[in-house]
């Protein structure tokens, strides 16, 4: 009876404990639905009690909406998430991807999502203006391609590249502007709207509509897996072409304002390509070194390292701009100088979230891109002229193949590898236009151009076909003619080694002959990086390293990687043996005693030894040479697996030798 009692009496002073949080609930659920409650901002003002009374009481708002106070980062939102969706539906289905080019697809589901929006009766938002297009989605394309940009094909072929980009490019522009005026000029007794255009607005036409596109470029090419020699002809070309289509644009734009032009405009027009070209690759090798710079002193605060690589990419980008330069010109060259230094001081981890955020970035810019040129075509401002379009498209292809012809022509008199008429087709025919021609097209004025809605169709028009056209009927193309494609093999020490070896014979014969070429140039630039610029910017004693070694931690790590993905149970490569560990191989703290300024070819006696180890375990065994072909001298091969063998039956030719000599009569001597 007694703990029946005590359990009664807690449970009742439990009761009473929890009546006043009981009573704090109810007070919040009548605070919260109640209709008399007094707003928020009534208690600041002092006739909040009197206008109370007086009037019907407004209920506190329990849901409400405000779609404008998001609607900006909720429709970019949206457009990303659209973007991603199309692209991961497009590699969902392997047949489709195999016909059609992703641009294709995209510009159609830009244009399906343009109509959607025009059948309900919606004003079309103008996603593909020229500020956001420059400022936001080009820049990570470009810098993908910048950092990771081959060095050495695209060094190689700079001449070609540089030919292409800017004789091409004015031949083109001038071409087409030129022939353009004259097809308008035709016919004056039948007066149209063609006779208005003046010479100067088509040479402006011209040049925009002249510079081959990047971004289209990389979104074909990719996909039909070209040789690198051609990849990077016309790659190299859509890249550095944009000094003179900005040079061209603006000075045409320039003449136009003014009316005439004169000697002294066109000569500071020469000088002005030079300012715009030179000065976009100044500015961004000057941010490139300050980045590589910044990553020496950030192995304290690893997660802050890929930051500094695409702030300081952005701010290259953005500087160019603000002064008129190439700003795509300044990307490659910020991205191509920082990359060897930045990635000998930041960590593997941040190495990766550099390649795959910029890959991501760049993927989805490129998407929008091609989604909203569809878009924006369904209420774009269009005025449609058969004759006009139709001879732009025409002047471009003929344009484009006899400028490929005719320069190839002149550059095969001083290539090494010359380039075949499949190449000449292929390099001709991959020449896409895109959104950069659109994006200029939409900055014209009408005041200065009445004609802008024309141009603005007609480089849609040649868009569409290039993209359409050419980038469907390309991949077809490229197998029916044979051309060589991409081989993805990697890299071994093997080639690693014969590359350099060939590098330094050619400097050699170069200085023998009292020819200063490229080698020998790239020679003075290599000793002069080991020399001076590594150890500025490179941290700790892996400005020090030697260049084998270098490669052989990197095979090393991706080796690692490769078997901790498969699970351990694949075989490695018999090519790159793991047979050096890379404690070994890891440069050694100097002693106080000695000088740090030591030579790279005077290297320690274990460090020859170590490098002697990683050739041994990694170079192919050949056959070694002898001094004559005598059989009595003749040796093998002890890694043979027949060696064995060979010294037994290499000791009875020995035997059966001294027999005959000692059955052989001395009178026959």
């Amino acid at each position: 009876d007694e703990t029946k009692l005590t359990r009664a009496d807690r449970s009742t002073s439990l009761n009473l404990k929890s009546l006043p949080e009981r009573g704090m609930l109810l007070l919040m659920v009548l605070v919260l639905l109640g209709g008399s409650v007094v707003p928020f901002g009534a208690a600041s003002s002092p006739d909040a009690g009197h206008h109370n009374t007086s009037n019907h009481k407004k209920p506190f708002p329990v849901l409400s909406v405000d779609y404008e106070h998001i609607r900006f980062p909720f429709e970019i939102s949206l457009w990303v998430l659209l973007a991603s969706l199309m692209k991961l539906g497009f590699h969902l289905v392997p047949r489709l991807s195999s016909i059609v080019p992703e641009s294709c697809l995209l510009i159609v589901v830009g244009l399906l999502v343009g109509g959607l929006i025009k059948l309900a009766r919606e004003n079309v938002p103008p996603v593909l203006n020229s500020k956001l297009f420059f400022l936001c989605l080009l820049p990570p394309i470009i810098l993908d391609a910048g950092y990771f940009l081959p060095i050495r094909p695209f060094m190689e072929n700079l001449g070609s590249i540089l030919i292409f980009a800017v004789v091409g490019t004015l031949w083109n522009a001038f071409f087409i502007g030129g022939l353009l005026y004259a097809v308008c000029q035709i016919q004056p007794a039948n007066p149209s709207d063609l006779h208005n255009l003046n010479l100067l607005s088509c040479l402006l036409f011209g040049a925009i509509i002249s510079a081959v596109d990047p971004v289209a470029v990389l979104a074909v090419f990719e996909e039909i897996h070209i040789n690198e020699l051609l990849h990077i002809l016309v790659f190299g070309e859509s890249l550095l072409n944009d000094a003179v289509t900005v040079v061209l644009y603006h000075l045409f734009e320039e003449f136009v304002a003014a009316g005439t032009v004169t000697v002294m405009d066109g000569f500071l027009g020469v000088i002005s390509f030079l300012v715009v070209a030179l000065g976009g690759v100044l500015v961004g090798a000057i941010y490139g070194i300050l980045a590589a710079f910044t990553s020496r002193f950030t192995s304290h605060t690893r997660v802050i390292e890929p930051l500094f690589v695409f702030v300081y990419s952005y701010m290259a980008y953005l500087s160019s701009e603000m002064f008129h330069l190439s700003g795509i010109m300044a990307l490659i060259a910020c991205g191509a100088v920082m990359r060897p230094y930045v990635e000998a001081n930041i960590s593997h981890k941040s190495h990766t979230t550099i390649k795959y955020f910029l890959k991501m970035w760049s993927s989805v810019s490129e998407t929008l891109i091609f989604i909203f040129l569809g878009v924006a075509t369904v209420d774009g401002p269009h005025s449609w002229n058969w004759t006009f379009v139709t001879v732009t498209v025409i002047l471009c292809l003929v344009a484009r193949v006899i400028g490929v012809v005719g320069l190839t022509f002149v550059l095969n008199k001083f290539r090494i590898v010359k380039l075949t008429t499949k190449d000449q087709f292929i390099i001709a025919y991959g020449g896409l236009r895109g959104a950069i021609a659109f994006s200029l097209g939409y900055l014209l004025t009408k005041e200065h151009f009445p004609m802008r809605e024309m141009f603005l169709t007609a480089i849609i028009t040649v868009i569409f076909f290039t993209v359409f056209v050419q980038g469907m009927t390309i991949k077809p193309l490229v197998e029916l003619l044979a051309v060589k494609k991409k081989q993805e093999a990697k890299r071994s020490i093997n080639e690693e080694i014969h590359t350099q070896f060939l590098d330094h014979l050619l400097t050699g014969i170069e200085d023998i002959c009292g020819h200063y070429g490229h080698h020998h140039w790239k020679d003075k630039l290599n000793r002069f990086n080991k020399k001076y610029v590594k150890k500025c910017l490179i941290a700790g004693e892996r400005s020090k390293e030697p260049q084998l070694i270098a490669f052989y931690h990197k095979m090393e790590m991706k080796q690692a990687i490769e078997l901790v993905q498969s699970g351990g149970g694949v075989k490695l490569p018999s090519a790159v043996p793991s047979t050096v560990s890379m404690q070994n191989i890891q440069p050694k703290k100097p002693t106080p005693g000695k000088s740090e300024e030591r030579a790279l070819p005077q290297l320690p006696k274990g460090r020859e030894e170590e490098i002697r180890n990683i050739l041994r375990s990694n170079l192919q065994k050949t056959r070694q040479r002898l001094r004559s072909y005598n059989r009595h001298t003749l040796m093998a091969d002890p890694y043979e697996d027949g060696f064995g063998d060979y010294l037994v039956k290499k000791q009875k030719m020995i035997e059966l030798e001294k027999k005959v000599q000692l059955s052989v009569p001395l009178k026959c001597f």
